[in-house]
């Protein structure tokens, strides 16, 4: 393993020009990585898709819909058997269903709202953005700054430092999901 340092970049001249610029300051092809990173959620690491198994925006999803399920159909079931005389001996089971499909779905309203943030869960750092990566495995110290300096001036962004084996132009080890540890 070595160090790794990575920018982004949004379009495939700007990794060119990248590649070009870090060959001119001495770093071998072999190692240099470029690649386009996906959105969170859309790297397809599971055979039916998606970066996890379970969403960690979903925690509260089933929970919440047996709790409104719940409370809805004791609510339905009461109002039913309350107007039986009207609506006879099936009012208390059509109300009960009625009641538990309105209690499910007015249970989403207790969930975490759509991009709310964990709380104390693993999204309480910011996830790797996606666009075009390039990256460059060092081979000491006085190489870091080379590479910082190339990648500033030709205006990358999010600029990250990773530990990892880049052989023959691939970062064998990059994992999408890892959290960036991004370079000032």
């Amino acid at each position: 393993m070595s160090r790794i340092i990575a920018g982004h970049f949004q379009l495939q001249e700007q990794i060119d020009a990248a590649r070009a610029a870090l060959n001119q300051a001495g770093f071998p092809d072999s190692r240099i990585s470029a690649f386009f990173v996906n959105q969170p959620g859309q790297h397809d690491l599971h055979a039916l898709g998606g970066d996890r198994d379970i969403s960690p925006g979903a925690k509260e999803t089933p929970e919440g819909v047996v709790e409104g399920v719940a409370v809805g159909a004791a609510v339905g079931a009461g109002i039913g058997a309350a107007t039986t005389l009207a609506t006879g001996p099936l009012g208390p089971v059509v109300g009960a269903l009625v009641g538990a499909h309105v209690g499910s779905l007015y249970s989403f309203n207790k969930m975490k709202e759509a991009g709310e943030p964990e709380k104390h869960g693993e999204n309480h750092r910011q996830p790797r953005h996606p666009g075009m990566l390039i990256a460059v495995a060092l081979g000491g110290l006085d190489e870091r700054e080379r590479a910082l300096e190339t990648l500033h001036r030709l205006g990358a962004e999010h600029i990250e430092e990773a530990e990892g084996t880049i052989a023959n132009g691939d970062w064998h080890d990059f994992d999408p999901l890892s959290i960036p540890v991004l370079v000032a």
